[in-house]
């Protein structure tokens, strides 16, 4: 195991867990994602008539919502109020709210596993709020089914969509990875896209969320490991775990 391709931007600090696991156990770690989230401008977002602050806590799954929750508040010229919450599927997300604002003056809640029914119960403690769900143009309903089922007050709406990051023709002749590490079903499809006759062979492959998993079976992918769990809540201590047992 020498090269993983890891489909996600290059981390921003150099205290990345990637980086560690490099070190540790002599891999290298490519960073290229392959797809780009763009987002909605206001007058996209107002076309689906939701108000922000009709509502008093926001749901979040992912950074990307994050962003484009405060990007958007920005190009609408709205002040978020000081008292609105915030609830994440896993502390990592709920950490990354501090990019936008002070973390200690914000009431934050969030899951421990990364899915969705686990941070429901939270939820529910705070039945009288009513929930804000951004999501990507391609979403499913379970997460409205979900909120549905414990009667919750939610609307979802639609903040950024997610297009193709095709590879050129050098990365396609270079394209030498001993695993791939995926954390949305866009990425393995667009690994399909890119390569049509693809053969996975010896190729590991990693996938984040049990959507992306679901992804990789479905497309006739062998699944080599997977996270968030119990015991691995994030990507990174996950592969360590799998680099540990097969090195």
């Amino acid at each position: 195991m020498k090269k993983i391709l890891v489909s996600q931007p290059q981390p921003t600090s150099e205290k990345s867990p990637y980086y560690d696991i490099e070190k540790e156990f002599g891999v290298q770690c490519v960073f290229r994602p392959f797809f780009k989230v763009e987002g909605l401008s206001a007058k996209e977002f107002r076309q689906q008539k939701v108000s922000i602050l009709d509502h008093t806590a926001v749901v979040f799954t992912s950074r990307h919502a994050i962003d484009n929750f405060f990007n958007l508040a920005k190009e609408m010229r709205l002040t978020i109020p000081e008292d609105m919450k915030y609830f994440c599927v896993i502390e990592t997300i709920a950490l990354y709210i501090q990019k936008y604002v002070q973390y200690r003056k914000r009431k934050v809640f969030f899951g421990t596993t990364g899915k969705m029914q686990d941070l429901i119960p939270t939820m529910v403690k705070h039945k009288t709020e009513k929930y804000l769900v951004p999501q990507s143009s391609v979403h499913n309903d379970d997460i409205k089914e979900m909120l549905d089922a414990k009667k919750l007050q939610h609307t979802e709406c639609v903040m950024y969509r997610t297009v193709s990051n095709d590879f050129s023709d050098d990365e396609k002749a270079n394209f030498d990875y001993d695993m791939l590490i995926f954390f949305s079903p866009t990425g393995v499809n667009a690994l399909l896209k890119n390569f049509p006759d693809f053969k996975q062979g010896d190729i590991k492959i990693g996938a984040f969320g049990p959507a992306t998993s679901k992804t990789v079976r479905d497309l006739g992918l062998r699944l080599d490991f997977e996270a968030p769990s119990q015991e691995f809540p994030s990507m990174t201590s996950a592969l360590k775990d799998y680099l540990k047992k097969h090195k």
